[in-house]
Formats: C-alpha cells, sequence, structure tokens
C-alpha cells in the first residue's frame, strides 16, 4: 500500500465517524424539538402529507433483516419518493444503537411495542430553517456521495 493510499482510507475512516457522528447528533436533536417521524407507516404517510418537510430519511436495517422482502419492497418504494422529491436518503444498520439514541426501552416485556425503527424521517417546517450542523454534515456527505454515483449511501452506527 502507497502513502497515497494510506492517507486516503485514513481520511475515509475519519470522514466515516464524522458523518456516523453527526447523524447520531443529528437524530437526538430531531427527537428533542419533535422534527422526527419513526417508522415505515408514519413516513409514508408524511411524505404523502407534506414531502416538503421532509430533509433527510434515514432507512435501518441490520444484516438479519436483509432478507425480509416485504421490507426491502418498502425501501423501494421509499427511496423512490425521495429521489423522485430530492430528499437525501442514508442506509443504516446498527438498530440497537438507533434504540439506544432514541431512549428506546432495552426491553419490551409484553405491555409495550417497540416502535419500527426501520425509516426515519427528519422534517423542517416551511416556516423555519432549522439548520444543526449535523443536519449540513449529513446533507454535505449525502451529495458527495451522490457525485460518486452512490446514490444511497451507507453508515454503521457502532453500539457502546
Amino acid at each position: 500500500m502507497t502513502l497515497e493510499e494510506l492517507v486516503a482510507s485514513d481520511n475515509a475512516a475519519q470522514k466515516m465517524q464524522a458523518v456516523t457522528a453527526a447523524v447520531e447528533q443529528l437524530l437526538v436533536a430531531a427527537q428533542r424539538q419533535d422534527r422526527l417521524t419513526v417508522g415505515v407507516y408514519e413516513a409514508a404517510k408524511l411524505m404523502n402529507v407534506d414531502p416538503d418537510s421532509v430533509v433527510l430519511c434515514l432507512l435501518a436495517i441490520d444484516e438479519e433483516e436483509e432478507d425480509d422482502i416485504a421490507l426491502q419492497i418498502h425501501f423501494t418504494l421509499i427511496q423512490s419518493f425521495c429521489c423522485d422529491n430530492d430528499i437525501d436518503i442514508v442506509r443504516v444498520s446498527g438498530m440497537q444503537r438507533l434504540a439506544q439514541l432514541l431512549g428506546e426501552p432495552a426491553e419490551t416485556l409484553g405491555t409495550t411495542e417497540a416502535r419500527d425503527l426501520h425509516c426515519l424521517l427528519v422534517t423542517n417546517c416551511h416556516t423555519d430553517t432549522w439548520k444543526s450542523h449535523g443536519l449540513v454534515e449529513v446533507a454535505s456527505y449525502c451529495e458527495e456521495s451522490r457525485g460518486n454515483n452512490q446514490w444511497v449511501p451507507y453508515i454503521s452506527l457502532e453500539e457502546r
């Protein structure tokens, strides 16, 4: 491996860490400010009613769920809608970390059903121009990825 390749690899790893941290910060801030829609069905309803309010779509799935055909069909339809409406999309793995970030209970004891965390939408009111550092960082990463012909970039949320 040459020095240039080593430096490029290190820069890419640092970029991924920065984007992952930005996504985590963005999710926490969006939830705190009631700008987060959680769930495939809820996301579809919102995008049908007010697609212009959506600024980012996160599609979350872990490796063991990759074979879920129904979920993949939902993802394909959501991705298509997002592309048609210029909404940034990011694929995410690390469902446990995602649940932890959103304050989901560690175990559901039959009394509460876990929320569907497979699709998360970050919204922005038409009258408000909310810009968090995390949103700017993630939008920049999405734009850079599209420039490299990676239309749906992927990040992995690591457990802590």
